[in-house]
């Protein structure tokens, strides 16, 4: 843990000792939030760090619209413009019902538009590490040359049993297999070898979950069931279902799909049918949030009710340590697709697929 100086001390951080025992036992840190911390990285916003003093212009009652892509390769950013509220309108690049928030969690990968409409002033755009290691800052300014003071880094973020994999019962670990590698929770198919430090037991829905660190905070938070299609779908109810586990070991450093490296499965790649409609469930089998994304295509997020119309299109999806998410696909784009977690490192270690969409149309 060279580069995580957030880690608990025998007197720091409110878990008690009995918690602290048994996290230990199990060979899991609760502070292990991300891969690559503010120790290294200086965080930027269009390529300029804090020090540059970035100034993004606009003038009092206008509204501006911002488009917030995550294009790092490591980090997960909660973005916020203290004082100011913002209205969002696209996810992804698809135009979703309008959500007034304060604050959003954005993956590797994803894309927000938001509208505001800042009183006059300098107000701070702040995109804050989601471990609170550092963040990056601009200045959202009426006036050359103010610089608006940005809010100090909060408190580090400590993970919960529901993070690993225990959401469906209260905290506490009594009564728990502490091995964390019960094969039974897992179909036949997902190898559970070196690679595979855990399997969570118990995982469950997080769509309502707005993002570690971020389910304490007063102020309004974007969540994925606040996202609404604007557009109503098609109506059409998935053909076949399929479950794909997100597993590694955080200690080796070993990524995987149902816990075999993509070095290992390049001749057996994910199929579906052309045109048919999949519902997939991933389940995160790990202790980190991972944004999972599908090339050439979007998916819907099955993110409340069976029937729902106006299920958000996305091409990223940001499962959560421990849990599940669920997404809808009809296979329309044939070809061969990559399907990878976003995390670079985590991609590049063997968390990577090839979706294989067969056979072409004719005439195509």
């Amino acid at each position: 843990h060279y580069f995580n100086r957030q880690m608990q001390t025998a007197t720091e951080g409110e878990m008690s000792g009995e918690d602290r025992r048994m996290w230990g036992k199990m060979r899991m840190n609760p502070r292990d939030i991300s891969d690559v911390t503010g120790e290294t990285y200086t965080f930027l916003i269009n390529g300029h760090g804090p020090a540059d003093n970035l100034e993004f212009m606009f003038k009092p009652g206008e509204k501006v619209r911002l488009r917030i892509i995550n294009g790092s390769a490591m980090t997960f950013f909660n973005v916020r413009i203290p004082g100011v509220p913002m209205e969002v309108i696209q996810a992804d690049g698809q135009d979703v019902q309008d959500v007034a928030v304060d604050e959003l969690q954005i993956g590797v990968a994803e894309t927000y538009d938001v509208v505001v409409s800042p009183p006059d002033g300098s107000h701070a755009l702040v995109a804050e590490a989601m471990d609170r290691s550092g963040m990056g800052v601009a200045s959202l300014t009426a006036h050359p040359g103010h610089k608006a003071s940005p809010p100090p880094l909060r408190e580090p973020v400590t993970l919960t049993m529901a993070d690993m994999g225990m959401g469906a019962m209260d905290h506490g670990g009594e009564g728990m297999d502490h091995s964390m590698r019960d094969k039974s929770l897992v179909p036949p198919d997902v190898e559970v070898g070196p690679g595979v430090d855990m399997i969570a037991p118990m995982p469950v829905d997080r769509m309502d979950f707005p993002g570690l660190g971020l389910d304490t905070v007063e102020h309004r938070v974007l969540r994925y069931t606040d996202l609404k299609s604007k557009k109503m779908n098609p109506h059409r109810m998935p053909e076949r279902t399929m479950q794909i586990h997100l597993t590694g070991n955080m200690e080796r450093y070993m990524w995987s799909f149902d816990g075999k490296k993509f070095t290992s499965v390049t001749d057996d790649p994910i199929r579906f049918a052309f045109n048919e409609r999949v519902r997939v469930k991933l389940v995160n089998d790990t202790m980190m949030a991972h944004p999972i994304h599908l090339h050439g295509h979007f998916f819907e997020l099955v993110n409340g009710g069976e029937h729902n119309m106006h299920q958000p299109r996305k091409h990223t999806l940001v499962v959560q340590p421990g849990s599940s998410a669920t997404f809808d696909l009809t296979a329309d784009e044939p070809g061969d697709w990559a399907f990878h977690c976003h995390l670079l490192y985590h991609m590049h270690a063997g968390m990577m697929q090839v979706v294989t969409v067969r056979p072409f149309p004719e005439n195509s």
